[in-house]
């Protein structure tokens, strides 16, 4: 087990587009500069997302990302959206040649979200690219019910298939974040790690949910660690931070900022790697 930050982890740092909603700060983080914080963090895993571009491959910003990373002895993994077959033997293609071990994506197709009955017919479709290349795809969870998004990997049972799992995500199904992890601990390949807290609005009707910092919200990690590993999973945990919008755009990159940094000493009490 290894600890990684990702980006989604400085999702306002990056900036994002939702909408007619948007957060771009005047100097974005880029893919070296995501590289270079996990560097100073003492951290030796990062999983890059489809909100930060990566450089093409084949060229010498990509030669010397990876150089970077042999360096500094960083593991990368990728992270995308999307079944399409030709599109994730695309993303293996590049995982192989960065040294990645794992894709992470979404159950969509053409960017929206499909039922769980039909993502077997994708995953049988790419699983013969994964397991000549060696190649481990994970779902992550979030819209569709867990024990629904179980049976559809059952379906297509394969080592080289899992479960990104994302406790905080399934409250939007909604769920517990403690069943959707009993239900998907037995497939689980990563863990995006995502403290939060539940509460009520100053009326008493109705309730609000934000990111914490690791270890001041209300996600249990002993028995989060403890479920996943009696049900046998072997995955690594990515740090992933939810700061509520400040004042400024400014400011609120640097609580970001700050949550990774007070993340990372409480992670460590379970991670070493």
């Amino acid at each position: 087990m290894k600890l990684g930050i990702g980006t989604y982890c400085y999702m306002w740092a990056i900036g994002f587009k939702f909408g007619e909603r948007a957060a771009v700060p005047a100097h974005p983080m880029t893919a070296f500069g995501l590289l270079a914080r996990a560097h100073e963090l003492g951290i030796h895993l990062v999983q890059y997302g489809p909100n930060l571009p990566l450089p093409q491959p084949e060229t010498p910003e990509m030669a010397e990302l990876l150089a970077k990373g042999r360096t500094w002895n960083i593991e990368f993994e990728l992270a995308t959206r999307g079944l399409e077959t030709d599109h994730l033997k695309q993303q293996v293609a590049l995982s192989k040649m960065m040294g990645s071990k794992l894709v992470r994506t979404l159950p969509e197709i053409d960017g929206k979200p499909i039922a769980a009955r039909e993502i077997p017919q994708y995953l049988k479709a790419i699983l013969p690219t994964l397991e000549k290349e060696g190649v481990k795809l994970g779902l992550e969870n979030g819209k569709i019910p867990a024990r629904e998004l179980a049976w559809a990997l059952d379906q297509a049972p394969s080592d080289q298939i899992g479960i990104v799992l994302d406790m905080v995500n399934s409250m939007a199904v909604p769920e517990g974040w403690k069943d959707v992890t009993t239900a998907l601990a037995p497939y689980t390949i990563c863990l995006h790690h995502k403290e939060f807290v539940v509460k009520r609005i100053w009326s008493m009707m109705g309730f609000t949910v934000e990111g914490m910092p690791a270890g001041q919200g209300q996600l249990d990690m002993p028995w989060l660690l403890d479920v996943l590993d009696q049900a046998g999973a072997t995955y690594n945990v990515i740090l992933e931070v939810w700061p509520p919008e400040q004042a400024t755009l400014q400011a609120t990159i640097d609580m970001e900022d700050q949550w990774v940094r007070e993340s990372i000493p409480y992670l460590r009490q379970f991670i070493t790697a």
